[in-house]
């Protein structure tokens, strides 16, 4: 489970995201190590990534003395090394406070241990954020049947949910012990971070229970991956919950941040650059997964598995890397079709679904 790569705009998603209507004020990204003043008391800074989404934004806000962190990177040593230079660089040797992480993909909470254990700091994330890494964590295997029945439902061959066992627990590796308790951040909630009130917005679908962080007073929202400019969110179905809809819980929550953030928000994304244009980012975000989703629907006419729908939903074709999280994206897309009986899945007697659409075609 991680943020996934396959897109019309290069890297993650459903096809079909606009770019219409963004702006980037901020220019060249920092490099690692380094950091860029983003907002008053905010430091944007960037830390590497080994997999085609070859990055990851993570904030530091000043408290008083020290730095509240917003998002730590995977465990990696070139993450290790960038957190080193920028620990003793822009944010100058002062302590780290708080450390939030918006959601529990490895990319985002993979180093929340080791930050928190060097500063003796708190750890704070949303409740099912948090349980949901720390179960995740501890899954190390022996792979499931659960998981091999899943996937091959979806059409795995019998080489790829071997490699499935053999690399199953990868998660775990991607991030260091999580502390043994964590501060609870609930939606409604306020945070005051240097004298100043950020509120705790809550998003569905691309995570449990994603956090996000608005400063009112001047528009800076940090988005984590609720809303990336140049990408879509991966939107999964996994075996612990095969039948979730996630694709209309993320949709929902679109619609409500699109009803609450003014037009002249500053996001400031976990991926790509700081960004206005929410709202236009917002609608394309909208209408790419509707595209897709009547574009699935079409390729239903005919009997379908998961996998043999990629070239619906992706840009670009997809290789074993990316095998699972555009499975867990199909799926996701699958279920949302069933779930409004747009379309029904049959299992044959080997144990794979059949996806036909439930629609009509238009009178010619």
């Amino acid at each position: 489970m991680a943020d996934g790569v396959i897109t019309s705009e290069g890297e993650t998603g459903t096809t079909g995201s606009g770019l219409r209507g963004l702006a980037y004020p901020l220019g060249t990204p920092p490099a690692p190590g380094e950091a860029i003043e983003a907002a008053p008391g905010v430091l944007w800074m960037r830390l590497p990534l080994p997999m085609a989404l070859n990055h990851i934004n993570v904030y530091a806000i000043e408290d008083g003395d020290g730095w509240v962190l917003v998002d730590t990177g995977i465990r990696t040593p070139d993450s290790i090394e960038a957190w080193e230079a920028a620990l003793a660089g822009p944010l100058g040797g002062r302590p780290v406070t708080r450390v939030i992480c918006t959601h529990m993909h490895p990319d985002h909470i993979g180093l929340a241990g080791w930050l928190c254990e060097r500063f003796d700091a708190p750890l704070l994330m949303s409740q099912l954020e948090y349980v949901t890494g720390r179960m995740l964590t501890a899954d190390i295997g022996p792979a499931p049947e659960d998981g091999v029945r899943f996937f091959r439902a979806a059409g795995w061959s019998d080489d790829q949910l071997q490699r499935y066992r053999e690399t199953y627990g990868r998660f775990a590796k991607g991030v260091a012990p999580l502390p043994a308790g964590y501060q609870r951040l609930a939606a409604g909630g306020t945070l005051s971070i240097g004298g100043q009130d950020w509120s705790i917005v809550v998003g569905n679908g691309h995570s449990p229970e994603h956090v996000c962080l608005w400063r009112g007073s001047d528009g800076v929202f940090i988005a984590g991956d609720q809303i990336l400019p140049r990408i879509s969110s991966n939107i999964s179905v996994w075996p612990t919950e095969p039948m979730a809809d996630p694709l209309a819980d993320w949709l929902t929550s679109l619609e409500r941040l699109g009803e609450v953030l003014p037009a002249d928000t500053f996001v400031l994304p976990g991926h790509g650059e700081p960004f206005t244009g929410v709202l236009p980012r917002i609608e394309a975000l909208k209408r790419g997964h509707a595209v897709s989703l009547k574009r699935l629907a079409r390729t239903l006419r005919t009997p379908s598995r998961a996998i043999d729908v990629f070239p619906a939903l992706f840009a670009r074709p997809v290789g074993d890397g990316l095998l699972g999280m555009a499975t867990g994206e199909a799926i996701a897309h699958l279920n949302h079709l069933e779930a409004q009986a747009k379309a029904r899945r049959e299992r044959d007697a080997d144990g794979v679904d059949w996806w036909t659409t439930l629609e009509t075609e238009p009178a010619q």
